[in-house]
């Protein structure tokens, strides 16, 4: 099942500079959001149960963390990860993606909860595409700028633009609070991600991403950015709201 999701109210102007190549360009960043489910196993037991020693003690995860868990080593325990990557791969495919996976870095990533922020920092040159492993939560991913609210449980896919403000939090809350992650219950969310290139022809299709908006503020910048009606913005990390950088 899949749902080609579309912004619900007016947004700013919102662009994203990234690095092609040895230059840096402009570009749109997308309000749409591709979610869907796909019918993935339940990790192994003794997956779940390394994956709680590491985010317990070796990641010591707080409240709005995310952090990387090491894929190689789950690999080894964990017979159907394969059967995961196959069910993406169809799903992808139905959206015209085509083999855009194969080409893709993944890295396997936990959070206790996500505060409000954009990934275009580090990787404006990308989308980014979510696979969850965890049992519901009841917690969903929020995308304040557009209004998407995808309840997340096992099997929950989700694509979007990594330029767009999101977060993970409670389930009835309009914005993220610590105290919504009480350390005596498990609010651990696992999930797989990969990195699509948004120069990729059928990514930056299925986004409608626009390139080259903003070629002359390209020009004088040497980092990647996201610039929200012609100035440099960040993310307020507890309401998602844009704000200007400092």
């Amino acid at each position: 099942m899949s749902n080609r999701s579309q912004p619900q109210r007016e947004h700013e102007i919102t662009t994203a500079h990234y690095w092609s190549g040895d230059a840096i360009r402009s570009r749109s960043v997308s309000d749409i959001v591709l979610t869907g489910t796909v019918d993935v196993p339940a990790p192994p037991a003794r997956l779940l149960a390394d994956w709680a020693r590491e985010t317990a003690l070796r990641l010591c995860l707080e409240p709005g963390d995310v952090e990387e868990l090491p894929l190689a080593r789950a690999r080894a325990r964990w017979p159907d990860y394969s059967q995961c990557v196959q069910a993406v791969s169809e799903w992808t495919r139905t959206l015209g993606l085509q083999e855009v996976l194969a080409a893709s870095d993944v890295a396997l990533m936990a959070c206790r909860g996500a505060k409000y922020h954009h990934d275009a920092a580090h990787y404006s040159g990308m989308a980014f595409c979510n696979l969850f492993l965890s049992e519901d939560r009841g917690l969903d991913l929020h995308f304040p700028a557009t209004g998407h609210r995808i309840p997340l449980s096992r099997g929950t896919i989700v694509i979007f633009d990594t330029g767009q403000p999101h977060a993970v939090i409670e389930r009835n809350s309009g914005c993220f609070h610590v105290a919504d992650f009480p350390c005596d219950q498990d609010f651990t969310q696992i999930f797989l991600t990969w990195e699509l290139s948004i120069e990729n022809a059928n990514v930056c299709h299925a986004l409608g991403i626009a390139f080259d908006i903003d070629p002359s503020t390209s020009l004088l910048l040497d980092d990647e950015q996201v610039w929200v009606n012609g100035a440099r913005a960040s993310v307020c990390p507890d309401s998602g709201r844009w704000r200007r950088a400092d």
